[in-house]
């Protein structure tokens, strides 16, 4: 295990744009406004994100309360070798996984919400509104606004707002007040709700009605996304900065990189600066393999266009490989993968052969995660066991080839609160 001191902890964000192989499309705002779409971005979102969201700086400079705040929660996290695993696969290729579960919340979504809760203290704002799926970002979101002392109010998906009480209760003793979504409490919520009792909700859903409730209060509210945006992706970049600094402790250098996707920012986290360095030395960067759920296949059979974010089109479109917003996914239980689209910076990659799209059925994912955990000690997220499926696969076939190559693997959370997902 190589776990260093605040010393390798970087003191900048990587931004992607600089050395993307193409620029990202502009976001495309269809409301008939004499408002300017940034104008109007203003009245939901920090300042501070709008222009992290646009800048084509490489580097945007980490506050020293942020770097604080991630020292305190327990960054650099862990860079593991599964050694056990390599020998079980009898394969010749090095496992390495980043392990982000260590994190208070249990998963990598804090990096973003200190970050993101952070500049909402900033300008002077005393809550916070979100949405979430599995929970894994309204935990997070919770967590963060404890500790900057602000109040949270989070729409989570119906669906997992029933199978995942764990996260909830724990949510609410942060002092978040939680609600199923679709709600009661705002138009959005009321047109599904009302039509349908039991919808299972979608993260497309839920982010309408955390707008429409950031609209409703632009005096003291903002609203914070848990991914697809690219300053979200921005954030968890801290991820592959630190296991760049680890891996160079161990002389190696990953073949293939690999996380699952969301919306994004889980991949984007580990492979983004390993991206970026290759080209910009002008090498190969290595094979980046991005993992989603068959019944939520964005990448593999979604279109790549223009489409809104949230279901209600209220926040403008962006153009990503997406199933489209009006897709209600079916409840399953790794509902951080249940998002219809996938980040604009992402989805040029994709496009562009740069990242390889692998889809995994849940029952493919829930076996290697229960194999991860009875070789390796760790239950993995749901969502990180898609990609374990994708990294014991690798593994395999260079056993097959006999090549020794090194496999590095994001292992974004872990599954302790996910029973509904692996039935124990």
């Amino acid at each position: 295990m190589v776990l260093v001191g605040e010393e390798i902890l970087p003191r900048f964000w990587y931004n992607i744009a600089p050395d993307l192989p193409r620029p990202l499309p502009p976001p495309v705002d269809p409301i008939d406004s004499e408002v300017s779409l940034v104008d109007r971005l203003r009245d939901i979102l920090p300042h501070a994100l709008i222009d992290q969201e646009f800048t084509f700086e490489r580097y945007v400079e980490i506050p020293e309360e942020v770097r604080r705040a991630y020292i305190s929660i327990g960054r650099p996290t862990p860079l593991i070798r599964a050694r056990r695993l390599e020998a079980y696969l009898e394969t010749p290729a090095r496992i390495y996984y980043k392990y982000e579960g260590i994190l208070p919340s249990g998963s990598h979504k804090l990096n973003t919400a200190l970050a993101q809760v952070f500049y909402v203290a900033m300008e002077k704002y005393s809550s916070v509104v979100t949405e979430t799926g599995a929970g894994q970002w309204g935990l997070a979101v919770s967590i963060a606004s404890r500790m900057m002392g602000l109040r949270a109010y989070i729409f989570m998906t119906r669906s997992s707002y029933k199978s995942k009480r764990k996260r909830v209760e724990l949510m609410i003793e942060n002092g978040a007040e939680v609600f199923p979504s679709p709600s009661s409490i705002t138009e959005t919520g009321k047109r599904f709700f009302e039509a349908d009792g039991d919808h299972p909700g979608s993260l497309g859903i839920a982010i309408s009605e955390a707008v429409e409730m950031a609209m409703r209060d632009p005096g003291s509210m903002r609203y914070i996304p848990g991914s697809v945006m690219e300053y979200v992706l921005l954030h968890q970049t801290v991820i592959g900065l630190e296991a760049m600094e680890q891996m160079r402790i161990l002389d190696e250098s990953p073949s293939i990189i690999i996380g699952c996707v969301g919306g994004g920012s889980n991949l984007a986290g580990i492979a983004y600066p390993f991206y970026g360095e290759s080209i910009r030395k002008g090498e190969q960067p290595p094979r980046i393999i991005a993992v989603e759920s068959s019944l939520v296949p964005k990448m593999t059979k979604g279109v790549y266009r223009y489409e809104h974010p949230d279901t209600m089109g209220v926040l403008p479109m962006i153009k990503m490989y997406t199933l489209g917003r009006d897709f209600t996914p079916p409840a399953i239980r790794a509902a951080g993968l249940r998002y219809h689209g996938v980040a604009p910076s992402l989805s040029i990659l994709i496009r562009g052969g740069f990242v390889e799209p692998r889809v995994y059925t849940p029952e493919e994912a829930r076996e290697a995660g229960l194999l991860f955990h009875k070789i390796e000690g760790i239950l993995p997220a749901p969502e990180s066991a898609h990609a374990i499926a994708a990294t014991i696969r690798e593994a395999i076939n260079a056993r097959r080839r006999n090549e020794k190559i090194s496999i590095l693997m994001n292992l974004s959370g872990h599954g302790l609160y996910d029973q509904d997902f692996y039935g124990v």
